[in-house]
């Protein structure tokens, strides 16, 4: 890593060092917040988590390769010993949070790459993944990995950044007021791109006109230069003139966009097809995942394409090669069922795109739907909504599980008091009763919030 150095994290944390002084002014390979990720020559931040304590580990990746460990205690305190291994150092720092945002902030400023960071209520980590997608057509491209789109996970994909890397894509994710604006700090965003302005984290942020305001704070550090790409079809974003002082580019499907689509036809779970107008460009596109949401993500990807000078072929080459990431939009197929595994995460936007897709195929239709959580004060009626809408679009089962998801129920009923829905207070119960619930031929969405584990639901439906 150009220029982290021991005696450098000293300095940039306003740390204690301890240990060898021989290495003060060695380069660190790599850092880590996860023992079990360290290199040979790298550093090791031990942080105090909810679940586990990286202190308890500093020994072990001494060990195993590492030549520095930052920590909030002494050697003393944190290993027992005031001894390190020969030939490693120790740093102290006032808090290790801190320190991985000091270090990467720095690190941000000694690589030259161009970075898009990525925001949005909604669809960050597919549009990450089809920006990447396309982008490595024509670029060495780093990409955030998984969901690491916090004041924690940006900091490390920061640090895998290295010198053959000509672009890195950066989701960034926020849940309160000021947390997008010492993100931007760090990441310094060349471009940026806003998904969408929905119903997310309304406990913080209060409603839409909030999340608006919490997440435009990404502009607040962007380059000089820089150019920000925003959804068309939003209407929130719609309102924004100016970004860092300089016009947005909009993408959506509206001909008022500045790249659009046209012509667009959908094929059920193989996909859609369209033609994006971008200029004078006129690209054919198939995106291999189904969902109108997922044009306006390939759109995204178009748009900063042809703005940093690629050819079309490389572009939809690129789009045509997309993989979403786990649990997002993922169609399984095995040979009893087609499972949508979208259980990632939810929110009332997303949930209604999930049963859009389901509504569209021909098959028998489950929506396996449990709660959506940070809405805030009107969370119930935004469950009663979901429950409504999936009769609506003709969802032939409707499974709910969780506190909330009994108002998926009393929306259901709502619309159709004799319509087949199934209630179970929790995921595991769900999954205990799969056998009497799905049939063989069946499309199977799966989708709620993160913390209701309903990746158990998918693996379990994979199994059977």
């Amino acid at each position: 890593m150009k220029q982290i150095t021991p005696a450098k994290i000293t300095l940039l944390c306003e740390g204690v060092y301890y240990g060898s002084e021989d290495i003060k002014n060695t380069e660190i390979s790599s850092i880590t917040t996860d023992s079990r990720n360290i290199t040979s020559g790298g550093a090791f931040v031990a942080i105090k988590g909810a679940r586990t304590d990286g202190n308890k580990y500093i020994m072990q990746t001494y060990n195993n390769g590492a030549v520095c460990c930052i920590s909030e205690f002494t050697p003393q305190e944190a290993c027992g010993t005031g001894k390190l291994p020969a030939g490693c150092a120790f740093i102290k720092v006032k808090s290790c949070y801190q320190a991985l945002k000091d270090i990467a902030t720095f690190y941000r400023t000694v690589c030259g790459t161009k970075i898009i960071g990525i925001t949005g209520s909604v669809g960050k980590t597919t549009t990450k993944e089809m920006v990447a997608s396309v982008l490595s057509e024509h670029f060495n491209t780093l990409k955030t990995q998984g969901n690491f789109n916090n004041e924690v996970g940006v900091p490390l994909t920061l640090f895998r950044l290295r010198e053959e890397h000509e672009i890195a894509v950066v989701e960034m994710g926020i849940s309160e007021f000021g947390e997008m604006t010492r993100l931007s700090k760090i990441v310094k965003p060349d471009i940026c791109i806003i998904t969408n302005i929905g119903q997310c984290h309304l406990e913080n942020l209060g409603d839409r006109n909030g999340v608006l305001k919490a997440k435009t704070e990404i502009f607040s550090s962007m380059a000089e230069d820089g150019t920000a790409y925003l959804n068309g079809d939003d209407d929130k974003l719609l309102q924004i003139k100016e970004a860092g002082g300089n016009k947005p580019v909009f993408f959506g499907t509206g001909s008022n966009c500045d790249v659009y689509a046209e012509n667009i036809v959908q094929k059920g779970l193989e996909g859609t097809y369209f033609d994006a107008v971008a200029g004078d460009k006129r690209i054919p596109l198939h995106v291999p995942v189904p969902g109108m949401h997922m044009v306006t993500n390939a759109l995204a990807a178009v748009a900063v394409a042809t703005g940093l000078g690629m050819e079309a072929e490389e572009i939809a080459m690129g789009i045509s090669k997309f993989q979403p990431a786990g649990g997002h939009s993922n169609i399984k197929k095995t040979a009893r069922f087609t499972i949508m595994d979208d259980c990632y995460n939810a929110s009332p936007a997303s949930m209604k795109a999930a049963i859009d897709v389901l509504s569209a195929v021909k098959t028998y239709k489950i929506a396996i739907i449990g709660d959506m959580f940070e809405l805030g004060a009107n969370e119930k009626i935004m469950h009663f909504d979901i429950g409504a809408y999936a009769v609506q679009k003709g969802i032939d089962c409707i499974v709910c599980a969780g506190e909330l998801a009994k108002q998926y129920v009393a929306g259901a009923l709502a619309i159709d008091e004799n319509h087949n829905i199934m209630y179970y207070e929790n995921t595991d119960r769900v999954v205990e009763m799969l056998g009497n619930i799905v049939k063989d031929g069946s499309s199977i969405l799966v989708k709620a919030s993160h913390a209701m584990e309903f990746n158990k639901i998918t693996s379990a439906l994979e199994n059977m």
